[in-house]
C-alpha cells in the first residue's frame, strides 16, 4: 500500500462514511443506500490492488468525503462524528494489539467471503452476520461506542445489525488507515491537507 496524503485521505473518508451512516441510521433507520454497500463491501475485500480499491471508485465515498469536509466541525452532529471516529481509532489500535483478536477477525472475515456467494450483500442475513463479527470480536475489546440517535429506532433489531456491520466496516478503514501511514497527530496537525485532498476528489466526481 502507498503511504501518500490521498491514500490517507481515501482510508480516512472510508472511515468517515461509515460514522455519516451509522448517525444516518441511528436517527431515521435508513441511509444512502450505495454508500452503506461501498462500506459493507469493503469489509470483504481484503486483497484489494490499491487503497481506493478498498472501496471500489473515488466516487463510492462521496458520502464520506463530504462528511470529512464538513463533518468534524464543533456543531452538535460533528462533536457526534469526531466521538464515533476517535473511538473507533481507539478500538483498532487495541485489537491490533491483540493477535488471538486479529486471527480470528481474519478467519470470521473469510467465512463472510463465502457466505457472500450465497447471499446478496445487503440482504438481511448477510447484514447480520456483518453485525455477529463486531459483536463477537471488536466489542469485547472494549471501550464501547455509545451510539446515540432515536430510542425507537434503534431498538430495531435490524437497525442494530446495521449499525454494528458499519462500525465494522469502520474498523476495516481504521486498519486500512494505519496501513497507508495515518496517525492521530495527523487528524490535529494535517486535517487542512486531508480537507484539501478530499475538496480535489469532490471535485472531479
Amino acid at each position: 500500500m502507498a503511504s501518500t496524503i490521498y491514500d490517507r485521505t481515501i482510508a480516512f473518508a472510508g472511515l468517515c462514511q461509515a460514522v455519516a451512516l451509522v448517525r444516518e441510521v441511528a436517527k431515521n433507520g435508513h441511509c444512502d443506500s450505495h454508500a452503506f454497500e461501498t462500506s459493507l463491501k469493503a469489509i470483504l475485500n481484503t486483497s484489494p490492488s490499491s487503497t481506493v480499491d478498498v472501496f471500489g471508485r473515488e466516487s463510492d465515498l462521496k458520502v464520506g468525503l463530504e462528511c470529512l469536509i464538513e463533518g468534524i466541525d464543533n456543531t452538535p452532529a460533528g462533536s457526534e462524528v469526531t466521538r464515533y471516529i476517535i473511538g473507533i481509532l481507539a478500538l483498532e489500535r487495541k485489537l491490533n494489539a491483540r493477535r488471538d483478536s486479529m486471527s480470528q477477525l481474519g478467519d470470521r472475515i473469510q467465512m463472510l467471503e463465502r457466505q457472500s456467494s450465497h447471499y446478496d450483500l445487503l440482504d438481511d442475513q448477510m447484514i447480520s452476520n456483518l453485525a455477529s463479527v463486531y459483536l463477537d470480536v471488536i466489542s469485547p475489546i472494549g471501550p464501547r461506542i455509545q451510539i446515540t440517535g432515536t430510542p425507537e429506532v434503534l431498538q430495531q433489531t435490524g437497525n442494530q445489525h446495521k449499525v454494528r456491520a458499519l462500525l465494522l466496516s469502520g474498523i476495516r478503514s481504521a486498519v486500512l488507515w494505519r496501513q497507508v501511514g495515518g496517525k492521530r497527530r495527523h487528524l490535529v496537525f494535517n486535517r487542512k491537507k486531508l480537507v484539501e485532498q478530499a475538496r480535489i476528489l469532490l471535485a472531479r466526481m
